[in-house]
């Protein structure tokens, strides 16, 4: 076991070095004045040449990429032009909108951002794994079909679809919702789930449907292996069988795939951020586009792919714990 965690945690960080490359190169070796599209439309030629020596632009590509990566590890001095700011490590550098420290904004965004994810994350993961071991105990019967035809209908429908039809349905019409006004949990608890809760019905809605198809397509291919069939001859329930047996190797898949989406979530949930005004990592990544905001979006890009990378590894481990056979392969 101590070999496969080594493995996959030198794994993750050679994935997260090569993340840090890819980023680098995209958003500051592109074609163009990289110091006037980082800096901004509105910006003199004075704060043009302060954000050029800023980011090293006259040194060699492999020369800024090591004070890229510097600025991570150690941190980084910034000239604002009356003075040094310090940008503790990890730095991913200064908002060129509000000069404040990119990683200092991205932590105050992130609580909002992960209160949408894990809440929305239990509630699909009950809804979708829920459904799929339903429709496998139902199968071949019209509940079969209906799970089904739902399922097909959540995945082909987008997020903001189901957000407007709640908020028109629960927000207005009924009126048995508020219109989700974020409250952090530290401050009140019962109002913080409160106005997540359509939100999060949301997300839950449409994330629920994969879960729901895999889980039943990974079923049904356990039910049909032999040592199932073995289970029946020796008289054990059908209900013992799907319940313990077949769900059980069928999770592995599931794992993998929610472990990937928290993941993604906690880069931001762009389009449910926006939707019900929630400020997030994902708002927070569309206004920095909006204002291009260079620092920003690079920081916030690296962090959804380090929680996408964290995430994988979370879901190796689970799964080698669920099943043994994945340290051996």
């Amino acid at each position: 076991m101590s070999g496969f965690l080594l493995r996959r945690l030198g794994g993750a960080l050679f994935v997260l070095l090569a993340l840090s490359v890819v980023v680098y190169a995209a958003f500051y070796v592109a074609p163009g004045d990289v110091a006037q599209i980082a800096c901004g439309p509105r910006c003199s030629p004075a704060q043009v040449a302060q954000v050029s020596e800023q980011l090293h632009l006259g040194d060699p590509v492999y020369v800024q990429y090591a004070h890229f990566l510097q600025a991570l590890v150690t941190g980084h001095d910034y000239s604002t032009g009356t003075g040094v700011v310090h940008c503790q490590a990890p730095c991913l550098g200064l908002s060129y909108q509000s000069g404040q420290q990119v990683t200092q904004l991205i932590v105050a965004k992130l609580p909002a951002t992960a209160s949408l994810a894990v809440g929305a994350f239990v509630l699909w993961m009950v809804l979708g794994v829920g459904t799929g071991v339903l429709s496998v105990w139902r199968r071949g019967r019209v509940t079969e079909r209906i799970l089904t035809g739902i399922t097909l209908a959540g995945m082909a429908t987008p997020v903001f679809v189901i957000g407007l039809l709640l908020i028109i349905i629960c927000v207005t019409a009924l009126r048995i919702l508020p219109f989700p006004d974020y409250v952090p949990f530290t401050e009140d608890p019962e109002q913080w789930a409160w106005n997540l809760l359509l939100p999060w019905i949301s997300l839950a809605l449409i994330s629920a449907a994969p879960y729901a198809r895999m889980t039943r397509a990974s079923m049904l291919e356990t039910l049909a292996e032999d040592h199932v069939r073995t289970f029946r001859a020796y008289g054990v329930g059908e209900r013992t069988i799907v319940g313990r047996h077949a769900l059980r190797g069928a999770l592995a898949p599931v794992i993998a795939l929610g472990a990937l989406d928290v993941g993604s979530m906690f880069g931001g949930a762009v389009l449910t951020e926006s939707l019900f005004g929630i400020p997030g990592v994902g708002r927070e990544l569309v206004e920095a586009v909006k204002q291009v905001d260079l620092p920003v979006v690079v920081g916030l890009v690296l962090v959804t792919g380090f929680f996408v990378v964290l995430a994988n590894a979370v879901a190796d481990i689970l799964q080698a714990m669920a099943d043994r056979r994945v340290v051996l392969s």
